[in-house]
Protein backbone atom coordinates (compact mmCIF):
# COMPACT_ATOMS: atom_id res chain seq x y z
CA UNK A 1 0.00 0.00 0.00
CA UNK A 2 1.54 3.43 -0.93
CA UNK A 3 2.63 6.07 1.70
CA UNK A 4 3.09 9.55 1.96
CA UNK A 5 6.46 10.63 1.52
CA UNK A 6 6.63 13.82 4.27
CA UNK A 7 7.00 12.84 7.57
CA UNK A 8 4.70 13.64 11.00
CA UNK A 9 5.81 14.77 14.39
CA UNK A 10 6.10 12.19 16.06
CA UNK A 11 5.13 10.41 19.38
CA UNK A 12 6.26 7.44 21.84
CA UNK A 13 4.41 6.05 24.52
CA UNK A 14 5.24 3.37 27.37
CA UNK A 15 4.35 -0.26 26.71
CA UNK A 16 0.49 -1.05 28.49
CA UNK A 17 1.00 -3.52 30.76
CA UNK A 18 -2.06 -5.53 31.62
CA UNK A 19 -1.13 -8.24 34.02
CA UNK A 20 1.36 -10.12 33.03
CA UNK A 21 1.03 -9.33 29.07
CA UNK A 22 2.95 -6.24 27.25
CA UNK A 23 1.08 -4.32 24.49
CA UNK A 24 3.11 -2.13 22.65
CA UNK A 25 2.74 -0.25 21.58
CA UNK A 26 -0.71 1.02 23.92
CA UNK A 27 -3.34 0.14 21.43
CA UNK A 28 -6.54 -1.33 21.68
CA UNK A 29 -9.33 -2.64 19.47
CA UNK A 30 -13.00 -1.68 21.16
CA UNK A 31 -15.68 -4.74 20.90
CA UNK A 32 -18.03 -3.55 18.80
CA UNK A 33 -21.19 -5.89 18.71
CA UNK A 34 -21.18 -7.70 15.23
CA UNK A 35 -17.67 -6.21 14.29
CA UNK A 36 -14.69 -7.31 16.20
CA UNK A 37 -15.70 -11.01 15.42
CA UNK A 38 -12.10 -13.79 15.19
CA UNK A 39 -11.92 -12.07 11.05
CA UNK A 40 -11.99 -8.52 11.71
CA UNK A 41 -9.63 -8.90 14.70
CA UNK A 42 -7.76 -11.08 12.02
CA UNK A 43 -6.86 -8.60 10.00
CA UNK A 44 -6.50 -5.66 12.41
CA UNK A 45 -3.95 -7.49 14.09
CA UNK A 46 -1.68 -8.51 10.56
CA UNK A 47 -2.03 -4.71 9.81
CA UNK A 48 -0.88 -4.16 13.43
CA UNK A 49 2.08 -6.81 12.33
CA UNK A 50 1.04 -8.55 15.86
CA UNK A 51 1.11 -5.35 17.93
CA UNK A 52 -1.69 -4.16 19.80
CA UNK A 53 -4.61 -5.51 22.44
CA UNK A 54 -7.52 -7.18 19.79
CA UNK A 55 -10.66 -7.77 22.26
CA UNK A 56 -13.83 -9.80 21.28
CA UNK A 57 -17.75 -8.87 21.15
CA UNK A 58 -19.63 -8.68 24.34
CA UNK A 59 -20.10 -11.80 25.70
CA UNK A 60 -23.02 -12.58 27.86
CA UNK A 61 -21.73 -14.27 31.06
CA UNK A 62 -25.47 -15.43 31.31
CA UNK A 63 -25.44 -16.68 27.61
CA UNK A 64 -21.37 -18.05 28.51
CA UNK A 65 -22.71 -20.12 31.78
CA UNK A 66 -24.85 -21.65 29.70
CA UNK A 67 -22.61 -22.45 26.50
CA UNK A 68 -25.03 -20.82 24.02
CA UNK A 69 -24.37 -22.03 20.76
CA UNK A 70 -23.62 -18.68 19.22
CA UNK A 71 -21.72 -17.53 22.46
CA UNK A 72 -19.54 -20.10 22.07
CA UNK A 73 -18.42 -19.10 18.64
CA UNK A 74 -17.83 -15.87 19.50
CA UNK A 75 -15.23 -16.59 22.09
CA UNK A 76 -13.14 -18.57 19.15
CA UNK A 77 -9.93 -17.49 19.18
CA UNK A 78 -7.57 -17.96 15.71
CA UNK A 79 -4.57 -19.74 17.20
CA UNK A 80 -2.10 -16.62 16.53
CA UNK A 81 -4.38 -14.65 18.45
CA UNK A 82 -2.42 -13.62 22.12
CA UNK A 83 -3.08 -12.19 24.69
CA UNK A 84 -6.70 -13.83 23.95
CA UNK A 85 -9.36 -11.18 25.34
CA UNK A 86 -12.79 -11.46 25.99
CA UNK A 87 -15.37 -8.63 27.32
CA UNK A 88 -18.17 -9.74 29.70
CA UNK A 89 -21.23 -8.05 30.18
CA UNK A 90 -23.37 -9.39 32.85
CA UNK A 91 -25.45 -7.63 36.24
CA UNK A 92 -25.58 -10.37 38.21
CA UNK A 93 -22.12 -11.05 40.35
CA UNK A 94 -23.11 -14.44 40.87
CA UNK A 95 -23.54 -15.04 37.54
CA UNK A 96 -20.17 -12.68 36.34
CA UNK A 97 -18.14 -14.76 38.62
CA UNK A 98 -18.99 -18.30 37.35
CA UNK A 99 -18.37 -17.25 34.31
CA UNK A 100 -14.80 -15.69 35.15
CA UNK A 101 -14.35 -19.30 36.93
CA UNK A 102 -15.41 -20.82 33.46
CA UNK A 103 -13.04 -18.84 31.52
CA UNK A 104 -9.77 -19.22 33.68
CA UNK A 105 -10.54 -22.85 35.06
CA UNK A 106 -11.01 -23.98 31.30
CA UNK A 107 -7.93 -21.38 29.67
CA UNK A 108 -10.98 -20.20 27.27
CA UNK A 109 -8.83 -16.45 27.71
CA UNK A 110 -6.08 -14.54 28.97
CA UNK A 111 -7.34 -11.71 29.49
CA UNK A 112 -10.85 -10.64 30.85
CA UNK A 113 -12.80 -7.04 30.44
CA UNK A 114 -15.68 -6.16 31.83
CA UNK A 115 -18.40 -3.97 29.45
CA UNK A 116 -19.61 -0.61 31.67
CA UNK A 117 -20.18 1.58 28.82
CA UNK A 118 -22.38 -0.32 26.43
CA UNK A 119 -25.32 2.39 25.60
CA UNK A 120 -28.23 0.63 23.54
CA UNK A 121 -31.33 0.60 25.14
CA UNK A 122 -31.81 -2.44 25.35
CA UNK A 123 -29.23 -3.12 28.08
CA UNK A 124 -29.58 0.29 29.89
CA UNK A 125 -33.44 -0.34 30.56
CA UNK A 126 -32.25 -3.66 32.28
CA UNK A 127 -29.60 -1.45 34.21
CA UNK A 128 -26.82 -3.01 32.53
CA UNK A 129 -23.81 -1.45 30.44
CA UNK A 130 -23.33 2.26 31.10
CA UNK A 131 -26.70 2.09 33.71
CA UNK A 132 -24.59 0.05 36.35
CA UNK A 133 -21.92 2.42 37.77
CA UNK A 134 -24.41 4.62 38.56
CA UNK A 135 -25.33 1.62 41.41
CA UNK A 136 -22.11 2.06 42.97
CA UNK A 137 -22.44 -1.35 45.71
CA UNK A 138 -23.36 -3.13 42.58
CA UNK A 139 -20.75 -2.76 40.94
CA UNK A 140 -18.40 -2.75 43.41
CA UNK A 141 -19.75 -6.42 43.73
CA UNK A 142 -19.69 -7.34 40.21
CA UNK A 143 -15.89 -6.55 40.01
CA UNK A 144 -15.29 -8.10 43.27
CA UNK A 145 -16.71 -11.35 41.88
CA UNK A 146 -14.78 -10.92 38.38
CA UNK A 147 -10.96 -9.91 40.05
CA UNK A 148 -12.10 -13.23 42.38
CA UNK A 149 -13.10 -15.82 40.06
CA UNK A 150 -10.29 -14.30 37.38
CA UNK A 151 -7.29 -15.83 39.58
CA UNK A 152 -4.02 -15.10 37.50
CA UNK A 153 -6.16 -13.38 34.43
CA UNK A 154 -5.65 -9.82 34.69
CA UNK A 155 -9.46 -8.27 34.73
CA UNK A 156 -10.19 -4.61 32.98
CA UNK A 157 -13.24 -2.42 32.49
CA UNK A 158 -14.74 -0.02 29.95
CA UNK A 159 -17.33 2.78 31.20
CA UNK A 160 -18.36 5.95 29.86
CA UNK A 161 -18.73 9.53 32.20
CA UNK A 162 -22.20 8.34 33.36
CA UNK A 163 -25.56 8.60 32.85
CA UNK A 164 -25.72 12.10 31.33
CA UNK A 165 -23.90 15.42 33.16
CA UNK A 166 -26.05 15.17 36.13
CA UNK A 167 -25.28 11.83 37.07
CA UNK A 168 -21.69 11.39 35.91
CA UNK A 169 -19.95 8.41 37.84
CA UNK A 170 -16.88 7.63 36.26
CA UNK A 171 -14.36 9.12 39.35
CA UNK A 172 -16.22 6.64 41.95
CA UNK A 173 -16.31 3.97 39.52
CA UNK A 174 -12.37 4.21 38.84
CA UNK A 175 -11.53 4.09 42.63
CA UNK A 176 -13.91 0.97 43.21
CA UNK A 177 -11.66 -0.29 40.18
CA UNK A 178 -8.92 0.12 41.82
CA UNK A 179 -9.89 -0.99 45.28
CA UNK A 180 -10.96 -3.93 44.00
CA UNK A 181 -8.30 -4.91 42.24
CA UNK A 182 -8.81 -4.03 38.26
CA UNK A 183 -5.27 -3.40 36.42
CA UNK A 184 -6.39 -0.80 33.87
CA UNK A 185 -9.74 1.01 33.04
CA UNK A 186 -10.80 2.57 30.01
CA UNK A 187 -12.68 5.13 29.27
CA UNK A 188 -15.15 6.27 26.74
CA UNK A 189 -15.39 10.46 26.96
CA UNK A 190 -19.25 10.70 26.38
CA UNK A 191 -22.37 9.77 28.74
CA UNK A 192 -25.13 7.83 28.12
CA UNK A 193 -27.38 10.45 26.79
CA UNK A 194 -24.66 11.18 24.58
CA UNK A 195 -24.79 7.56 22.94
CA UNK A 196 -22.33 8.46 20.17
CA UNK A 197 -23.08 11.93 19.24
CA UNK A 198 -21.78 15.47 19.91
CA UNK A 199 -17.56 15.53 21.21
CA UNK A 200 -15.91 12.98 23.26
CA UNK A 201 -14.69 14.63 26.36
CA UNK A 202 -10.93 14.01 26.62
CA UNK A 203 -10.77 16.27 30.27
CA UNK A 204 -12.94 13.50 31.58
CA UNK A 205 -10.20 10.98 30.75
CA UNK A 206 -7.57 13.21 31.84
CA UNK A 207 -9.45 14.34 35.19
CA UNK A 208 -9.94 9.91 35.42
CA UNK A 209 -5.99 9.17 35.54
CA UNK A 210 -5.18 12.24 37.94
CA UNK A 211 -8.10 10.38 40.19
CA UNK A 212 -6.39 6.89 39.88
CA UNK A 213 -2.42 6.99 39.11
CA UNK A 214 -2.41 3.51 40.79
CA UNK A 215 -3.28 2.23 37.58
CA UNK A 216 -3.45 2.38 34.11
CA UNK A 217 -5.94 4.83 32.33
CA UNK A 218 -6.88 4.49 28.41
CA UNK A 219 -9.02 6.71 26.41
CA UNK A 220 -11.43 6.00 24.01
CA UNK A 221 -13.34 8.35 22.13
CA UNK A 222 -13.27 10.71 18.72
CA UNK A 223 -9.64 8.78 17.51
CA UNK A 224 -10.44 8.78 13.96
CA UNK A 225 -6.39 8.64 13.02
CA UNK A 226 -3.25 7.94 14.20
CA UNK A 227 -2.59 11.94 14.98
CA UNK A 228 -6.11 11.97 16.79
CA UNK A 229 -4.08 8.76 18.80
CA UNK A 230 -1.21 11.01 19.74
CA UNK A 231 -3.01 14.12 20.79
CA UNK A 232 -5.20 12.32 22.69
CA UNK A 233 -2.23 10.77 24.65
CA UNK A 234 -0.24 14.17 25.21
CA UNK A 235 -3.30 16.51 25.68
CA UNK A 236 -5.23 13.66 28.61
CA UNK A 237 -1.55 12.01 29.68
CA UNK A 238 -3.45 8.65 29.53
CA UNK A 239 -1.72 5.34 29.29
CA UNK A 240 -3.07 4.20 25.94
CA UNK A 241 -6.25 4.36 23.21
CA UNK A 242 -9.04 2.26 23.05
CA UNK A 243 -10.37 2.49 19.49
CA UNK A 244 -13.60 2.01 17.91
CA UNK A 245 -14.90 3.44 15.09
CA UNK A 246 -12.28 4.95 13.66
CA UNK A 247 -11.55 1.31 12.35
CA UNK A 248 -14.43 0.54 10.41
CA UNK A 249 -13.61 -0.23 6.96
CA UNK A 250 -10.57 0.51 8.09
CA UNK A 251 -8.38 -1.92 9.86
CA UNK A 252 -5.18 -0.68 8.18
CA UNK A 253 -5.65 1.95 11.06
CA UNK A 254 -3.96 -0.42 13.43
CA UNK A 255 -1.08 -0.52 10.68
CA UNK A 256 -0.92 4.07 10.99
CA UNK A 257 -1.38 3.72 15.01
CA UNK A 258 1.73 1.46 15.88
CA UNK A 259 3.67 3.57 12.97
CA UNK A 260 2.97 6.49 14.86
CA UNK A 261 3.81 4.98 18.46
CA UNK A 262 6.79 4.11 17.15
CA UNK A 263 7.88 7.25 15.80
CA UNK A 264 6.97 6.38 12.19
CA UNK A 265 4.76 8.84 11.14
CA UNK A 266 5.56 8.34 7.45
CA UNK A 267 4.64 4.64 7.12
CA UNK A 268 1.11 5.71 7.26
CA UNK A 269 -1.11 3.95 5.14
CA UNK A 270 -3.07 5.10 2.09
CA UNK A 271 -4.30 2.66 0.32
CA UNK A 272 -5.51 2.82 -3.24
CA UNK A 273 -9.18 1.59 -4.28
CA UNK A 274 -7.65 -1.46 -5.52
CA UNK A 275 -5.74 -2.66 -3.10
CA UNK A 276 -8.89 -1.36 -0.93
CA UNK A 277 -11.02 -3.89 -2.87
CA UNK A 278 -8.61 -6.63 -2.47
CA UNK A 279 -8.90 -6.07 1.72
CA UNK A 280 -12.95 -6.06 1.61
CA UNK A 281 -12.38 -9.64 -0.65
CA UNK A 282 -10.55 -10.95 1.91
CA UNK A 283 -12.49 -9.90 4.84
CA UNK A 284 -15.70 -11.37 3.29
CA UNK A 285 -13.53 -14.86 2.57
CA UNK A 286 -12.72 -14.87 6.05
CA UNK A 287 -16.02 -14.50 7.77
CA UNK A 288 -17.19 -17.34 5.52
CA UNK A 289 -14.28 -19.38 6.82
CA UNK A 290 -15.33 -18.49 10.25
CA UNK A 291 -19.25 -18.95 9.33
CA UNK A 292 -18.66 -21.81 7.68
CA UNK A 293 -20.71 -20.80 4.80
CA UNK A 294 -19.67 -18.49 2.09
CA UNK A 295 -22.72 -17.05 0.98
CA UNK A 296 -23.34 -16.46 4.81
CA UNK A 297 -20.14 -14.45 5.28
CA UNK A 298 -20.96 -12.54 2.03
CA UNK A 299 -23.72 -11.25 3.71
CA UNK A 300 -22.60 -10.85 7.37
CA UNK A 301 -20.01 -8.82 5.05
CA UNK A 302 -22.36 -6.42 3.60
CA UNK A 303 -22.22 -3.90 6.36
CA UNK A 304 -19.09 -3.41 5.61
CA UNK A 305 -19.30 -1.84 2.41
CA UNK A 306 -20.30 1.40 2.75
CA UNK A 307 -17.19 2.20 5.39
CA UNK A 308 -14.57 0.42 3.05
CA UNK A 309 -15.63 2.75 -0.08
CA UNK A 310 -16.67 6.17 1.99
CA UNK A 311 -14.57 8.90 0.21
CA UNK A 312 -14.28 7.06 -3.07
CA UNK A 313 -15.89 7.82 -6.55
CA UNK A 314 -18.85 5.05 -6.50
CA UNK A 315 -21.44 5.67 -7.82
CA UNK A 316 -25.32 5.01 -5.68
CA UNK A 317 -26.64 1.95 -7.61
CA UNK A 318 -23.23 0.24 -7.54
CA UNK A 319 -23.00 1.01 -3.64
CA UNK A 320 -26.52 -1.30 -3.48
CA UNK A 321 -25.38 -3.09 -5.62
CA UNK A 322 -22.57 -4.22 -3.72
CA UNK A 323 -24.19 -4.33 -0.52
CA UNK A 324 -26.53 -6.78 -1.54
CA UNK A 325 -24.23 -9.39 -2.81
CA UNK A 326 -24.30 -12.99 -1.20
CA UNK A 327 -21.04 -15.01 -3.34
CA UNK A 328 -17.33 -13.77 -3.47
CA UNK A 329 -17.46 -13.80 -7.13
CA UNK A 330 -20.48 -11.37 -7.27
CA UNK A 331 -18.56 -9.18 -4.65
CA UNK A 332 -15.26 -9.06 -6.64
CA UNK A 333 -16.82 -8.87 -10.27
CA UNK A 334 -18.97 -5.65 -8.52
CA UNK A 335 -15.28 -4.70 -7.20
CA UNK A 336 -13.54 -4.84 -10.63
CA UNK A 337 -15.98 -2.61 -12.38
CA UNK A 338 -14.57 0.02 -10.07
CA UNK A 339 -12.02 2.74 -11.18
CA UNK A 340 -9.63 0.47 -8.94
CA UNK A 341 -7.14 3.35 -9.42
CA UNK A 342 -8.39 5.71 -7.65
CA UNK A 343 -5.76 7.50 -4.91
CA UNK A 344 -6.56 7.53 -1.11
CA UNK A 345 -9.39 9.70 -0.92
CA UNK A 346 -8.69 13.52 1.25
CA UNK A 347 -11.10 13.13 3.92
CA UNK A 348 -11.77 9.81 4.02
CA UNK A 349 -9.78 9.69 7.79
CA UNK A 350 -13.17 11.40 9.56
CA UNK A 351 -16.01 9.90 11.33
CA UNK A 352 -17.33 6.93 10.21
CA UNK A 353 -20.28 4.68 11.75
CA UNK A 354 -22.55 5.79 14.31
CA UNK A 355 -22.70 9.42 15.38
CA UNK A 356 -25.72 10.81 15.81
CA UNK A 357 -27.21 11.20 19.63
CA UNK A 358 -30.02 9.64 21.33
CA UNK A 359 -31.00 11.99 24.39
CA UNK A 360 -33.42 9.54 25.83
CA UNK A 361 -31.83 7.28 28.42
CA UNK A 362 -33.78 3.89 29.16
CA UNK A 363 -33.70 2.91 32.57
CA UNK A 364 -35.29 0.91 35.12
CA UNK A 365 -38.34 2.44 36.80
CA UNK A 366 -36.57 4.47 39.85
CA UNK A 367 -33.03 3.86 38.50
CA UNK A 368 -31.54 7.30 39.79
CA UNK A 369 -33.99 7.66 42.75
CA UNK A 370 -30.57 5.75 44.78
CA UNK A 371 -26.84 5.46 43.76
CA UNK A 372 -26.40 2.64 46.53
CA UNK A 373 -29.62 0.50 46.27
CA UNK A 374 -29.49 -2.21 43.91
CA UNK A 375 -32.66 -4.00 44.54
CA UNK A 376 -34.43 -3.27 41.56
CA UNK A 377 -31.88 -5.54 39.38
CA UNK A 378 -33.23 -9.15 38.83
CA UNK A 379 -32.24 -12.05 36.64
CA UNK A 380 -34.74 -11.10 33.96
CA UNK A 381 -31.41 -8.28 33.63
CA UNK A 382 -29.27 -10.39 31.95
CA UNK A 383 -29.08 -10.89 28.87
CA UNK A 384 -29.60 -14.49 27.06
CA UNK A 385 -27.18 -13.96 24.02
CA UNK A 386 -23.91 -12.20 22.74
CA UNK A 387 -22.47 -10.00 21.02
CA UNK A 388 -24.78 -6.36 22.27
Amino acid sequence: MSTPTTPAPSTTARPLQVGPHTVAPPVVLAPMAGITNAPFRTLCREFSGGKGLFVSEMITTRALVERNEKTMQLIHFDATETPRSIQLYGVDPATVGKAVRMIAEEGLADHIDLNFGCPVPKVTRKGGGSALPYKRNLLRAIVREAVSGAGDLPVTMKMRKGIDDDHLTHLDAGRIAVEEGVTAIALHGRTTAQHYGGTADWDAIARLKEHVPEIPVLGNGDIWSAEDALRMVRETGCDGVVVGRGCLGRPWLFADLVAAFEGRTQDYVRPSLREVADVMVRHATLLGEWIGDEARGVIDFRKHVAWYLKGFAVGSEMRKRLAITSSLEALRAGLDELDLDQPWPTGADGPRGRTSGNNRVVLPDGWLKDPYDCAGVGDEAELDTSGG
